[in-house]
């Protein structure tokens, strides 16, 4: 048996680019395994992934909205959009290309831009170019100069799944002429399930394959320096308890994590690369990332205000977690971080695995 792909309305969309109305078309890819991932045209969103567990208990594990409404409401928090063209921060709204200034929108508090401006990728509504067993295949064309970045973007968000449990998203974008791009994912997942909040986050592991952190100042503007993980609250590279980590950092600004680790060894990769692993031991369900890219932004849901989501649940402030596989925020500005250009002729291509698994557990330790 191979994977099946059904298709659906969604709801009706603003689209920002054009103003007018439009079906927003959701795509549900199901494998043998019984698990199932939800697509929405809507920032090429993922809006569900249902697993089951090691007794065959079914949870959504990803963050979303049932309607269209949900998404527009909450756009600030990106819920599992896509984010570009540039995912992350650009310090000042500005970089240099040679001698001349390029300046794109400042869309937090005029200071800088946070995941591609007003109009990000994740409020567009993408077209559809594929839609089989072998993938759902999202293309966005991004006009030159729009938020402020220069040539026509052409991107393609492919998603796939297989009968091992793995999503996998691979991003890709060419131009007409010299400009940046990096783009993410910014799903935002609970093994214990998308509505189980602080308690179930807190019950998880991670561990990230990482001995450094792009370091950053109290705006979350990188500084060009990494900064050693050992001996610190970031030494994630044996796992850890998420909630015993996160009362760490009750006394600081920043009240959680929101690091880009560096993994990889601060290189583009040519074939994918396990970078993390994060566990939900109560119910056995983990998920693995795996990765070609240089950095990931791991964030545990800190400014979530309480919203509400699918299914007339509540999210809430570290009651999740993302795992943006990217290369390094506010590169263009950095000569020494992995570079975001991109010039016509060259193709971006992004590539992460998400390879969820049903883990046998003891449950004697663990209180439900």
């Amino acid at each position: 048996m191979s994977i099946t792909v059904e298709e659906k309305n969604f709801g009706l969309a603003v689209n920002p680019l054009t103003e007018s109305r439009e079906m927003v078309r959701c795509y549900t890819l199901k494998n043998t395994k019984g698990m199932s991932v939800s697509v929405i045209q809507l920032g090429a969103s993922i809006q569900s992934v249902c697993l089951p567990d090691d007794s065959k208990k079914t949870e959504d594990v990803c963050l979303g909205f049932d309607d269209v409404a949900g998404y527009v409401a909450n756009k600030g928090a990106y819920i599992g959009g896509t984010l570009g063209r540039v995912a992350n921060r650009v310090a000042n709204g500005e970089y240099s290309v040679d001698d001349t200034t390029i300046k794109v929108t400042k869309n937090i508090q005029d200071k800088f831009q946070l995941h591609g401006g007003f109009v990000g990728f994740d409020s567009v509504i993408w077209e559809v170019v594929q839609k089989s067993a072998e993938g759902v295949v999202f293309r966005h064309d991004s006009a030159h100069g729009h938020e402020g970045y220069p040539g026509t973007l052409t991107c393609l968000v492919t998603y796939r799944l297989d009968n091992e449990n793995r999503l996998s998203i691979t991003f890709e974008a060419t131009t007409d002429r010299q400009t940046v791009v990096n783009l993410s994912s910014h799903a935002y997942y609970n093994l214990a399930g998308h509505a189980s909040g602080a308690k179930g986050l807190a019950e998880h592991t991670v561990e990230i394959a990482s001995s450094e952190i792009v370091d950053t100042d109290n705006w979350q503007i990188p500084t060009g320096n990494l900064n050693v993980v050992a001996d610190t609250v970031f030494d994630l590279r044996s796992p850890v308890l998420l909630g015993d980590r996160l009362k760490q950092f009750e006394d600081r600004s920043i009240q959680g994590f929101d690091n880009c680790f560096v993994v990889n060894g601060g290189r583009v990769q040519r074939a994918i690369v396990k970078v993390a692993k994060i566990v939900h031991p109560p119910s056995g369900r983990a998920m693995e990332v795996w990765t070609d890219q240089p950095g990931m932004q791991f964030y545990t849901a800190n400014n979530m205000a309480t919203i509400s989501g699918k299914k007339g649940s509540r999210y809430v402030k570290h009651g999740s977690f993302c795992v943006e596989t990217e290369k390094f925020p506010d590169a263009m500005n950095h000569p020494e971080f992995p570079s975001i250009n991109l010039e016509p002729g060259e193709q971006y291509r992004h590539q992460v695995v998400y390879w969820f698994k049903a883990e046998k557990t003891c449950r004697c330790c663990f209180k439900k």
